[in-house]
Order: structure tokens, then C-alpha cells, then sequence
């Protein structure tokens, strides 16, 4: 991972570390005004999100455990 793409990481992180979000919502606040930045999909490899399936049909992102675990060791708080 790329020492610039940091922050971007653990914002996403954070932000989806507070509550589930819907996969769409998600994939709104990562975009960035460089297409060739794969901050969503750079978590996703990273193991730092899950997708959820709940009965409405739509799919939630969390912070797995792992993505909790980085955002502590970077000193980011989950609420």
C-alpha cells in the first residue's frame, strides 16, 4: 500500500467503523478526483471491511476486526 493512500484508508475506515453503511454510500465517499486511486478496493484486499447481507436487500459494510485492529494501532477511535 502506498504511504499517501494512508489516510484515505483509515478515513474510509473510520467512517464505516461507526456504523454499518450501506455498500453504495460506501462506494460514494471513497471516490476521489483520482480515478487510479482503489481506495475501497485497497480495504477490501486488506481485509479491513466486510460485507454483510441483511433481509432488505441491500449489503452493509462494517469494520472487520482487522480494520479495527489497524485504526487502534494507528490511534483512530471507532465509535
Amino acid at each position: 500500500m502506498a504511504d499517501n493512500l494512508e489516510p484515505l484508508l483509515l478515513d474510509l475506515v473510520e467512517w464505516v467503523a461507526e456504523t454499518p453503511r450501506p455498500y453504495s454510500d460506501v462506494l460514494a465517499a471513497r471516490q476521489t478526483s483520482c480515478t487510479r486511486l482503489t481506495v475501497f478496493g485497497d480495504v477490501i484486499d486488506l481485509g479491513l471491511l466486510d460485507r454483510y447481507h441483511d433481509t432488505t436487500g441491500k449489503t452493509p459494510i462494517g469494520a472487520s476486526d482487522a480494520g479495527r485492529t489497524y485504526l487502534k494501532e494507528k490511534g483512530r477511535t471507532t465509535h
